[in-house]
């Protein structure tokens, strides 16, 4: 049996611009796109006439069953003799189950590659005038997830050593689990000053940046009525925004400097 191929491809970070070349390669060839919420619709203008989409989004804790089905897509379109783009929002390999897309492609035999894709951890940073290393300020970099709940049995990050072995810290889809996340920290090390920005909407025009410490975050957050989607950055990097801001944020941007 002839069989397409299927590209798990990364967006970007928000910005369409951001997608790489090749990943707008990808757009273009493709016969079948299985795209995510955060994708821009912009992205999506430029696959070729005929082409089908399908949306493939996940609202915050709505996951569901909807993965499975997404494997079911990518396995029965691949089997049409079809070109498929799965279009995912950053990387596809972090925190995208591209790992597991990927795997169930394999177990059927259809060949596929993997185009990586910006992620909203340095990219949304960046654009906030955070360089999430620094010489002489920080010298190592972490990814987490931060969703996870101890009373849900879902925490399995190991605090102690995250609070103290990393020195600039990205959590994503930890909005709702702000408290805990800057509690946690603080209990296992961290100074309750240790500088925290949160870019809500990042390298899009929607971005706005609240900027406090691990003990007053929370409430700024609040305050300004920040919401998903948004990255959680840890570190003294966060400094560093008061010199080299560059993004034109959206008017009334809720920055704080303390």
């Amino acid at each position: 049996m002839n069989k397409g191929k299927v590209y798990l491809v990364g967006a970007g970070p928000g910005d369409p611009r951001l997608i790489t070349v090749y990943g707008m390669e990808c757009i273009q060839k493709a016969d079948v796109i299985i795209y995510d919420r955060l994708v821009s619709n912009e992205l999506l203008q430029y696959a070729k006439k005929g082409a089908e989409l399908i949306y493939a989004g996940k609202e915050p804790g709505k996951h569901g069953t909807i993965q499975e089905r997404i494997h079911q897509w990518l396995v029965e379109k691949a089997l049409q003799e079809k070109t498929v783009v799965r279009l995912k929002g950053g990387d596809p390999f972090i925190f995208g189950r591209g790992g597991e897309e990927a795997e169930v492609l394999a177990k059927h035999g259809i060949p596929f590659e993997i185009v990586p894709g910006v992620t909203a951890g340095i990219a949304a940073a960046a654009y906030a005038g955070i360089p999430v290393t620094y010489r002489n300020i920080a010298t190592s970099f972490t990814i987490v997830t931060g969703h996870g709940r101890k009373e849900k049995g879902e925490d399995r990050l190991n605090w102690q050593a995250l609070a103290n072995g990393s020195d600039t810290i990205a959590f994503y889809m930890g909005i709702g689990n702000l408290s805990y996340i800057c509690q946690q920290l603080i209990q296992h090390g961290k100074s309750p000053e240790t500088k925290t920005a949160i870019i809500e909407w990042g390298t899009t025009a929607r971005q706005r940046t609240v900027v406090g410490t691990l003990q007053n975050i929370e409430e700024k957050a609040k305050s300004a009525c920040i919401s998903h989607p948004a990255i959680i950055v840890v570190g003294e990097v966060v400094r560093l925004r008061e010199a080299i801001q560059w993004f034109h944020e959206l008017e009334g941007d809720p920055v704080e400097t303390a």
